[in-house]
């Protein structure tokens, strides 16, 4: 008989371990995933696409519904978890029913910060994060409605494009110097600026929101240096907060996240957390590589193989961010003792940096060309010596030679 495996979260997380124990111990578990999202498991990271007319918001589902049946998961959506009891190894749902498990993942995802700052409660304050979001979006873009985005990383940045495309008039206001200050060095921030302004967005950088302003609804954005931007909506893009409540309230070890060991095992027995909502070593990473590099360790682990390890990610970037292409990865700003080769071309919207450190690649930073993104990160993940290569290694990935005929 198949041992009884829930899943809460049905996220992208969640789809890729159910995914890879397909491949490695299908049969073994009766698996039951548990989401509150009310639909099928999707593409999160192409939600600004759909917001911009792009995508289809169908086309962003992971796997159509027979797919999951064909593997004998049981999925349950729109539906929220209130309680893990431990000791009884069940979850409580919503609706008072109860779900017994032998083996539990948390995939809880996170959720976006709300700035607490006087207005943020005022109608017209939204967020970016889930398919429900965009919906609500749209609804503005076709109004016209003037829009302020606080925040420049990548969710800002996406909903600041997203909302441009679609009709509206976009200012994105950020905090820091420059904009994605934790995937970009100060003149690949500052390109990137420039690209996205030139898609009609305005991008105000040092700009430290001091409250919204309006009587019951949204009128405009206040700055801490006096400044004042008129506004109908505001979108909270600036970050996120693991979801560790279900975990904490159950006695579950928590700091910023889930605390898991290499096993991603949680400090309860047969209790796992992969995703953003889980704390590895201290890193709590929030980026999609990583959480499908844990759900390949999971799957091995939960398939007997318990020497499958995980033991941390080279955080990369390689993505469109408002319509740009953008790649980064490892220490691309440099540490003691490192050097960096540079190519900036500000007219053709391209930026190379790569890092160098003991004859290897450590880190690159990428803007507008990323064709060769994939093999830089092979190189800094290998760690493989480049000496041979340096001197054309900024021109991409050497092509093999043929040899003649005779």
């Amino acid at each position: 008989m198949s041992e009884p495996l829930v899943i809460v979260g049905n996220g992208m997380a969640a789809a890729r371990l159910v995914d890879e124990l397909a491949k490695v111990a299908l049969g073994r578990y009766a698996i039951a995933v548990i989401g509150d999202e009310p639909r099928l498991a999707y593409n999160r990271v192409l939600l600004s696409s759909v917001l911009a007319g792009e995508t289809a918001s169908h086309d962003i589902e992971l796997k159509p519904a027979h797919w999951w049946r064909d593997r004998g998961v049981t999925l349950k959506y729109g539906c929220a978890v209130t309680e893990i009891d431990v000791g009884r190894r069940e979850l409580k749902i919503a609706n008072e029913e109860s779900v017994g498990f032998s083996k539990l993942v948390l995939a809880t995802g996170s959720t976006p910060l709300r700035l607490n700052v006087p207005g943020a409660e005022l109608s017209g304050v939204h967020t970016f994060r889930d398919s429900r979001d965009v919906d609500l979006l749209l609804t503005l873009a076709a109004q016209k409605k003037r829009v302020v985005v606080v925040g420049g990383g990548l969710l800002g940045l996406e909903a600041a494009y997203g909302l441009a495309k679609a009709g509206a008039p976009v200012t994105l206001i950020h905090l820091m110097d420059r904009l994605m200050e934790r995937q970009l060095d100060p003149p690949a921030g500052e390109l990137l600026k420039s690209l996205v302004e030139r898609k009609g967005i305005e991008v105000v950088l040092n700009a430290n929101t001091a409250r919204i302003h309006g009587e019951t609804h949204v009128e405009g954005v206040e700055l801490t240096d006096g400044r004042r931007i008129d506004a109908d909506a505001v979108i909270f893009a600036a970050g996120i907060r693991p979801n560790i409540a279900l975990a904490r309230d159950a006695g579950i070890a928590v700091n910023r996240g889930i605390v898991v060991d290499d096993h991603l095992q949680t400090g309860a027995p047969d209790i796992f957390a992969l995703g953003e909502c889980a704390e590895h070593r201290g890193i709590c990473y929030g980026l999609v590589e990583p959480a499908y590099e844990q759900g390949r360790v999971l799957a091995q682990h939960l398939a007997g193989r318990t020497s499958a390890n995980y033991s941390g990610s080279v955080v990369a970037t390689n993505l469109k961010v408002s319509g740009v292409s953008v790649f980064s990865a490892g220490d691309f700003l440099g540490s003691e003792g490192s050097e960096a080769i540079v190519l900036s071309d500000v007219r053709r919207g391209a930026y190379k940096k790569l890092v160098i450190s003991e004859g290897r690649l450590t880190g690159a930073v990428l803007v507008g060309e990323t064709g060769d993104a994939l093999w830089y990160l092979e190189l800094i993940r290998n760690r493989q010596s480049i000496a041979a290569i340096r001197a054309d290694m900024m021109f991409g990935r050497p092509l093999p030679i043929l040899s003649k005929a005779a």
